[in-house]
């Protein structure tokens, strides 16, 4: 019987996750569909998860904008969900709905990825945000870097992230607009930055969790001034191996999905 699966947002026409997966389903050769779903209404979404109760679909990724829901649907969560307070992953294990959040996993795959000198140990990190995507990545750099700083415009925002992560992170967790020492800066934000790249570290590394288009111009600018930079689709590729292991039971296969999803990303452009 077919393995039914796949990813739920709004809009979601343009989501490479089934591109990814579908890559790693037809490289494994088993009976697997991965599609993207698009409930456009917090019921539809509500009655699409009851699909996965119910054991029609095995799990969903969940994207934009029903992660915080999707969150307080399930039975169970898992740590890293609920310091995120949203979830990405919602699948179905013996009658119980488990939720979980792979973003901060992908975030810190792509860095060993694209930047694989970066260190934190001892260091500063910047995040550019204070939105769902910025509470994540604040967790998962929480666990390495000694320091996180949050940019952002509306201050009461970033009061409010540091108090809801800071007690699932060992590190500092401050507002702070200072970047001249900081290892990494993270942007998080759905538009670009207003950064003065002079202020930065020769070393510091670059990262934008978005890839539309895949070298944004805070990556462009930072890699004209000498810096490594981490773009947004290994990001999206990271959080998408744990997935893909929880909803199918296997491991991902050894094939090239960047290369597919750049292929689509250019036809799609």
């Amino acid at each position: 019987m077919t393995i039914r699966a796949g990813v739920a947002g709004w809009p979601i026409a343009h989501s490479l996750s089934p591109v990814i997966h579908g890559a790693w389903i037809r490289a494994a050769g088993f009976d697997a569909d991965y599609a993207a779903f698009g409930p456009e209404s917090d019921d539809r979404f509500r009655d699409l998860i009851g699909q996965v109760r119910l054991g029609a679909l095995r799990g969903l990724n969940v994207t934009a904008p029903w992660k915080e829901i999707a969150l307080g649907l399930a039975d169970e969560a898992s740590d890293t969900a609920r310091a995120c307070g949203s979830a990405n992953l919602l699948w179905q294990d013996k009658g119980v709905l488990r939720a979980d959040s792979t973003d901060g996993h992908g975030l810190m795959a792509a860095l060993a990825e694209q930047a694989p000198a970066l260190e934190g140990m001892g260091r500063v990190a910047v995040v550019l945000g204070a939105g769902g995507a910025a509470r994540a990545a604040v967790h998962a750099l929480g666990q390495v870097f000694a320091e996180v700083r949050i940019i952002n415009r509306t201050t009461q925002r970033a009061e409010a992230l540091i108090a809801a992560v800071q007690p699932h992170t060992p590190a500092r967790l401050v507002q702070n607009h200072a970047v001249t020492d900081a290892a990494l800066i993270v942007n998080a934000l759905s538009v670009p930055p207003e950064l003065d790249m002079t202020a930065l570290a020769p070393d510091a590394v670059l990262m934008d969790m978005t890839y539309r288009p895949l070298m944004t111009g805070f990556l462009r600018a930072g890699a004209a001034r000498g810096h490594t930079v981490v773009d947004g689709l290994a990001m999206l590729i990271g959080q998408a191996r744990p997935s893909f292991a929880t909803l199918f039971g296997l491991a991902t296969p050894d094939v090239d999905v960047r290369a597919n999803a750049l292929r689509v990303l250019g036809e799609q452009a």
